[in-house]
Parts: C-alpha cells; structure tokens; sequence
C-alpha cells in the first residue's frame, strides 16, 4: 500500500480507560505518536482528535480501529464517514474486531464492497434495536400508567409558613405576587396553590 498506518482510539468519558485500545493498537504496530484519540461521545464525528486526523491522513494511509463503536456509534454516520474515508480520501480502514471490515486487500472491489455490505447490515440492527426498544419503553411506560404510576418531575413541597402567608392573602392584606415572594415560590405558583386551597381547580379569586 505504502502509506502510514495511524490509529483512533476513543472513549466516552474521562473516567474510563484507554489502555486496552492502547495496547491494541501497539500490538498492531502503530506507533503511539501516530495514535489519536477522544475521550467524547460516539453521537457524532464532530471531535477534534478525529477531525485532526483526518486531516492529516493522505490516499493510501491506513486507519485502524479496535471496534467499530470506537469509530461511532451512530450507524448512519459510520457509513457516511466510511465512503468519504475509503472513496474520497482512499484511506484502507481496518477494524481489529471485525476482520470482514479490513479494506486493505481489493480495495476498489471485493473488500470495499464485502465492507460496505457489512456497515448497511450493521446499520439497519442498529435502527431495528433503537426503534424495538422505544417500542418496550412506550410498552413499558403504558402498562404503568394502567398501574397508577405517575411519572414527571414530583410536585414541590409547601413552605411551613405558606398557610399563614396564604390567609393574609386571603383576607386582602397582601397581594399574590407579594405573598410569593415572602415565599420564595413564583407569582403562578402560589396562585395555583392557593386557589386550590379555597376554591378548588377552577377558582376565580382576584389575584391582585
């Protein structure tokens, strides 16, 4: 091939750790001046190792990876960045997991091809996994709605003085928005709760 072989390694977070891909990529044979990496999420190719990469790479260098969700983990985007990186920049990419998505042999035929088979299937799991378990979690959420379990944020709790402040209210001594804010709780807020208190849900009081 004659090119350089350099090496992404990424994880998703600061507190998880490099080394196995480290040691990968050494056991590959890529020196660790030629090795990139990014500690960010897999959403997006928008990282600055990558990018930098990227840019740095000529035709006929080679990209290698331990596992495909190293590259990404949105499979449209892989496949995206794949034909840009094996047709546009002709870049041989090599995935150490997966040696069908090695494109270093017949590139321009059988390899590219086998590679580019094996990213659409890889592509649709994923989209037929995501939309199975929004399904479940849709499924899921229902049958708890059916038991009587209420989801959302839980309601915030009333102040100790909030009754005192509330009958000073009541009685014209101070208005809504003052009552609030000897509350700490906004104008809407001790309002709803207020003319719930007196008049029930649908209350008319001036709040004045």
């Amino acid at each position: 091939m004659g090119g350089l072989p350099y090496g992404y390694i990424r994880v998703s977070s600061k507190e998880q750790n490099l080394d196995r891909q480290i040691v990968a990529m050494r056991a590959f044979g890529i020196p660790d001046e030629r090795v990139y990496m990014d500690r960010q999420s897999g959403k997006d190719f928008d990282r600055p190792s990558y990018k930098k990469l990227i840019r740095k790479m000529r035709p006929g260098d080679m990209l290698v990876v331990k596992s495909i969700d190293r590259l990404g983990r949105n499979y449209e985007e892989i496949l995206s960045q794949w034909r840009i990186l094996t047709k546009e920049k002709q870049i041989a990419v090599v995935v150490m997991d997966m040696p069908l998505l090695d494109t270093r042999q017949n590139r321009d035929l059988t390899g590219t091809l086998i590679a580019d088979i094996v990213l659409q299937l890889l592509s649709y799991v994923a989209q037929a996994e995501r939309e199975f378990i929004h399904q479940r979690q849709a499924e899921g959420i229902a049958a708890a709605k059916r038991r009587g379990v209420k989801f959302g944020r839980k309601p915030m709790e009333r102040p100790p003085e909030f009754e005192k402040i509330r009958n000073e209210w009541a009685a014209g001594r101070i208005s809504a928005r003052g009552a609030a804010s000897l509350l700490g709780i906004t104008h809407k807020t001790f309002v709803k709760w207020a003319r719930k208190d007196c008049f029930g849900e649908n209350g008319e009081k001036s709040t004045n």
